[in-house]
């Protein structure tokens, strides 16, 4: 059996405080993707945050959580991991 996949972008910032300024002013896609490309530490930032799509399995375990946990199509609260905080945006989840 194949592992369900998921299509989402993502902003990697340092702190919480700075995940949720900057999730306090998305409102759409649009704006995600414009705040992605001036403050995310990922080099993903400059095509937006998009990260394609993945497999389950592949991210680690808490960004994982959130792909499939967050309502498609918003921009989740900030997830904590070893590379810092994250706000994901999901556009697609695949089974």
């Amino acid at each position: 059996m194949v592992n369900p996949s998921a299509h989402a972008s993502h902003i990697l910032v340092k702190s919480k405080g700075e995940a949720t300024q900057l999730a306090a002013n998305i409102k759409k896609f649009k704006d995600f993707q414009k705040t992605a490309r001036k403050k995310s530490d990922c080099p993903s930032g400059q095509k937006g945050g998009d990260l394609g799509w993945f497999r389950k399995g592949q991210m680690v375990n808490e960004f994982e959580e959130a792909v499939w946990s967050t309502p498609l199509k918003t921009v989740s609260s900030p997830i904590k991991t070893k590379f810092g905080y994250h706000l994901i945006w999901v556009h697609e989840r695949g089974e």
